[in-house]
């Protein structure tokens, strides 16, 4: 069975080994025909974070004081991590964060972790500011220096003392089902040493893909100048700027699976019906995997398809979106068409539990020549339990097994439960020419 689970999105590892094929059912010359080169692009502008966010207090102002605590609930798939950033508020530009790319949320056989994880968060200095005695009389913003983020760990590069983050700052795991997590941040600072309040701050989780994190260091880079507005945050408690940009490199990250073709006559879109139940002749495992196989060879022998093919990306297979400015995957075909004939297309939106992209209605006139994107929506094959796209622990890309489950098959709604899509004709292009 073919996967997405082998794509390396830099170096366009080869994954779901399908290979094209095409079956053209009748034979008898048509005086009418006309050749037609079909082409199908995922022009996505990919972004390397699934999620990301804010988290402050509950006080004006919306510091987290010592015996208080914040949450943030996320969605991830094994191997994601979360990561966040908070002031350590009576200083003059240290934070904390998890060291990167983030607290880790499941162990290595896919369980869910859950307690006291305070242990993987840490310290760091900022580096743009001479430290002073932590405590409530630092002089805001100080002295500038210009140095890299380092982990303070005991002693600052001025001989000030801290105990260690985990002493002063509580992180505690609750799995929620369904890849959902809440993480508790308590401030367990008061009556220490390094009493303090935490500023705002921001959280985000990264895509996986291929077995690595597309933003592995997301917030902050260690002996690495600061950046993207992480600076307001460790001088000021503001954090508007970093998240400002985190949100920026938010949202949609997806291949497509290689692309089932159909060409027909006489008949309705043969893929799929709306609003009925999979008719189990292989959508299930385009819908879940990205194999198109089993519904190509079940198309070759239904009266009226004309011609079938599975079209793979090359090098890659399945289309990569746009990555780092990078044109996304494209496939082409050529088709000899007649007048009546109908075409319809499906393919597999990756990183999902069973969507699928499939031409709408009786899909499109074979014939037509111009841009046919406008005729593709977005399906629920209603097979397999939804998570979070990118980010679900069953979902099949992404080394998961999916939950069954039996409803019709119905559009995506978007918004949808867990996110806003892009228009549909910014995620894949077709063309008739």
């Amino acid at each position: 069975m073919s996967s997405l689970k082998k794509l390396r999105p830099i170096s366009l590892a080869a994954v779901l080994p399908l290979m094209l094929c095409a079956c053209k059912k009748d034979n008898h010359a048509d005086p009418a025909t006309s050749e037609r080169t079909l082409t199908i692009e995922n022009v996505l502008k990919s972004q390397p974070l699934v999620e990301s966010g804010t988290f402050q207090g509950t006080g004006t102002p919306p510091v987290i004081l010592p015996g208080q605590s914040t949450t943030i609930t996320f969605s991830a798939a094994k191997g994601q991590a979360l990561s966040f950033a908070t002031m350590y508020g009576a200083s003059n530009d240290l934070f904390f964060a998890p060291a990167n790319p983030g607290i880790q949320v499941y162990n290595s056989n896919g369980t869910p972790i859950e307690g006291d994880v305070s242990s993987q968060v840490k310290l760091w200095d900022n580096g743009t500011r001479i430290n002073q005695q932590p405590g409530p009389s630092v002089n805001h913003p100080g002295v500038a220096e210009s140095k890299t983020i380092t982990e303070v760990n005991g002693t600052d590069a001025q001989g000030n003392t801290y105990l260690e983050a985990s002493k002063l700052v509580k992180a505690s795991l609750k799995y929620n089902g369904n890849s959902t997590f809440t993480l508790t941040l308590q401030n367990i600072s008061g009556g220490t040493a390094n009493e303090t309040p935490l500023s705002p701050g921001v959280w985000s989780v990264s895509y996986i893909a291929g077995g690595s994190l597309l933003s592995p260091n997301p917030l902050y880079m260690a002996s690495q100048p600061t950046a993207n507005g992480l600076i307001n945050l460790a001088e000021a408690g503001d954090n508007s700027a970093l998240y400002t940009y985190i949100k920026s490199i938010t949202g949609i990250f997806t291949p497509l699976s290689p692309v089932l073709v159909v060409v027909y006559n006489g008949i309705e879109n043969p893929i799929y019906k709306a609003g009925q139940l999979d008719a189990g002749h292989g959508l299930t495992a385009l819908a879940q995997k990205g194999n198109a196989d089993i519904l190509a060879a079940y198309l070759k022998e239904l009266k009226g398809v004309k011609s079938v093919y599975v079209l793979p990306a090359p090098a890659s297979t399945v289309l990569l979106p746009q990555i780092g400015g990078q044109h996304g995957g494209v496939v082409s075909q050529q088709l000899t068409v007649s007048s009546g004939d109908r075409l319809a297309i499906a393919t597999m939106y990756g990183f999902s539990n069973d969507w699928f992209f499939a031409s709408s209605d009786n899909g499109v006139d074979a014939t037509m020549q111009g841009d046919i994107s406008n005729s593709i929506k977005l399906f629920d094959d209603g097979t397999a339990l939804d998570q979070f796209p990118g980010a679900g622990i069953t979902q099949f890309n992404l080394a998961g097994t999916p939950l069954a489950e039996s409803k019709a098959i119905t559009e995506v709604p978007n918004p949808n439960a867990f996110t806003t899509l892009p228009d549909i004709t910014a995620i894949i292009k077709a063309t008739l020419k």
